[in-house]
């Protein structure tokens, strides 16, 4: 959906200056009508053609780990017709109708390269495509927590003869069946990949593990794992890791004899550090009847071979690198004395850094309580904050 809706309708804000969001992802859609609501213009500018970008591109089987009621932006709740637990597909059908149903100014085709103090000291200046320059009052940043695709430097890799690609670039197991894959990475997405690739008819598949995660069920006897995630957010972290260790015992079985062994690092303590926990969807099941086998790290590519931490070669047929994402916001804010040491953002959600007050950021932490949700908060405390700080609206 390609919209560029500027109506006589929409309030302004002094000096005509809008509150510039980037990314008509969840977060940004989310903020913008947060701050329509509170009478301040906001104006989206979206890199791609259509709202949910990145959404589009996520592979087949994808469905929500976190339900639908607490997976809604704030506005408009998604329907029950989606079910529990929600299919990428229906979550880009919501994400259109939210900018649809909120009349949401939006701009496509507009990628934002930099962002800038202006001459007079006011306000944003953001760098565009197109050679534009745009003067916003505030800016958001909603540029995504899975930005750029990234792939480690191993050793020897471009000579590998065999199918290589990203986690980003895979839809589903059809051009792999038949096939012995290697999946690298065992976060939810390489995990679920290594499902999807065993029901989906490949040969033999095996996942690459450096650090063992925590696993738990996406739901036990109906009870939602994110429902515990909200209710223990704000406890210590060294009391939710006791809690956790019984929870997984009873609901979990031990997989240390297929290569899986518990971790030892408390299960919130691996959370603020950014591992979440991979919400079993099949993944246990296919470990312990050796449809997935578990393999060791790996460190390279040597003769065309995959090496491996414990000097294993593999020659499988095809590997995807399950390894994450950049969030890639060096070029744009880098300059400005944002970011920590990892590329993420010093603040987020309501907060503004001193040095740079008037930008925010959102969706750039992965909450054990679930991104979505906590993005629809973070959208309605900006927007409170940018309209306490802004002059009254017209």
């Amino acid at each position: 959906m390609a919209v560029s809706r500027a109506s006589a309708q929409h309030p302004t804000t002094p000096a005509d200056r809008p509150v510039y969001v980037i990314g008509a992802g969840p977060g940004g859609l989310a903020a913008a009508h947060a701050l329509r609501a509170r009478g301040v213009r906001a104006v989206v500018l979206e890199k791609a053609d259509r709202v949910g970008a990145s959404w589009r591109h996520h592979y087949d089987r994808l469905r929500l780990h976190t339900t639908r009621r607490l997976s809604a932006l704030p506005g408009l709740p998604i329907p029950r017709r989606f079910g529990r637990w929600v299919a990428r597909d229906d979550m880009v059908r919501y994400l259109e109708k939210y900018a649809e149903f909120h009349a949401l100014e939006i701009v496509t085709g507009v990628e934002v390269h930099r962002i800038e103090r202006p001459a007079d000291g006011t306000g944003w200046l953001l760098r565009a495509s197109g050679g534009r320059e745009l003067t916003g009052s505030a800016v958001v940043v909603a540029t995504g927590y899975n930005h750029t695709p990234y792939v480690p430097d191993w050793p020897g890799r471009d000579a590998y003869p065999g199918t290589f690609l990203h986690a980003g670039e895979y839809r589903n197991a059809g051009p792999y069946a038949g096939r012995d894959v290697l999946v690298v990475g065992v976060g939810n997405t390489g995990a679920e990949i290594a499902v999807d690739l065993v029901e989906g008819g490949a040969s033999r598949v095996r996942l690459s593990v450096r650090t063992a995660p925590h696993i738990m069920r996406r739901s036990t006897a109906g009870w939602p794992a994110q429902y515990s995630a909200v209710l223990v957010r704000r406890l210590p972290v060294a009391l939710v890791d006791r809690l956790a260790r019984p929870v997984a015992r009873m609901s979990v079985p031990d997989l240390s004899a297929y290569g899986l062994p518990r971790p030892e690092t408390g299960l919130y303590s691996r959370v603020t550090v950014g591992a979440i926990p991979v919400q079993d969807v099949g993944l246990v099941d296919a470990v312990r009847s050796g449809r997935v086998e578990v393999v060791a790290a790996v460190e390279g590519f040597e003769d065309g071979k995959v090496a491996l931490a414990d000097g294993g070669r593999l020659s499988p047929d095809a590997v995807i690198a399950a390894t994450g994402y950049a969030r890639a916001l060096e070029g744009l804010v880098g300059h400005l004395d944002v970011l920590d040491a990892r590329g993420r953002p010093v603040v987020h959600g309501g907060h503004t850094p001193k040095n740079a007050p008037g930008l925010y950021f959102t969706g750039f932490t992965n909450p054990i309580s679930g991104m979505l949700r906590e993005m629809a908060r973070d959208a309605e405390k900006i927007a409170k904050k940018i309209a306490t700080r802004l002059p009254r609206a017209h």
